[in-house]
């Protein structure tokens, strides 16, 4: 079982439960916009979690973990172990599940809803020679009111632990350069910059799943 908070005595984190589903949809596109709220900028406000919280959920849940506050889920933290594996199975079978909601794009991106449903359509984008050192790769996000706390962290940790566990040495993040708050917090996790060519508006970052007995 994930270790419980110890800074927040109403803060815990839990395995995922399909009940969670929807919070981390909201969480998700809450904090979609380099970290800030993105509701309301696309098409629908599902557009984000579909591609960056769903796919994990439904094709590796047991890499994904909770954090709650007063009762109520406030931040997650999911990937995979395995970044060629998941993508085969994006392919294979998270694509032909949300056919009836993003068809195959017939003409280039004219809009950032038609820029999003592109990359959904490509998830061997995520396949780079660079990161192959790094085979696991996470996503991690908290409301506002738990940032700060430690709860990231924590969260991090336990995604670590359970990756190592999958048999994966090496984890890889992508985040917006912009983001320069989210550079500094992977900074002190003792994640570094990995060298992409032209990796556009991300930055990717990785390190070892090791972490020090406790």
């Amino acid at each position: 079982m994930p270790p419980t908070s110890t800074a927040d005595p109403v803060a815990a984190i839990r395995r995922y439960r399909p009940e969670d589903h929807d919070a981390v949809y909201d969480i998700c596109v809450r904090t979609a916009d380099a970290g800030g709220d993105a509701r309301g900028h696309y098409a629908s406000d599902d557009l984000m979690p579909d591609l960056f919280a769903g796919p994990y959920l439904h094709l590796e849940p047991e890499l994904a973990f909770v954090l709650t506050a007063g009762g109520r889920v406030a931040g997650y933290v999911l990937g995979t172990a395995d970044t060629p594996a998941f993508v085969a199975r994006y392919r294979q079978e998270w694509i032909p599940r949300l056919a009836h909601r993003y068809p195959v794009p017939t003409r280039p991106p004219a809009t950032p809803d038609d820029e999003m449903i592109a990359l959904h359509h490509r998830p061997e984008r995520m396949l780079l020679p660079e990161l192959a050192a790094y085979p696991a790769h996470l996503h991690i996000d908290l409301l506002p009111a738990q940032q700060g706390r430690g709860h990231g962290r924590r969260l991090v940790e336990t995604f670590l632990r359970a990756a190592a566990a999958a048999g994966s040495g090496g984890l890889h993040v992508g985040m917006v350069t912009a983001n320069v708050r989210a550079r500094g917090f992977y900074d002190r996790l003792g994640f570094h910059e990995i060298d992409v060519p032209d990796p556009g508006p991300v930055t990717y970052l990785g390190r070892s799943t090791h972490l020090p007995q406790q």
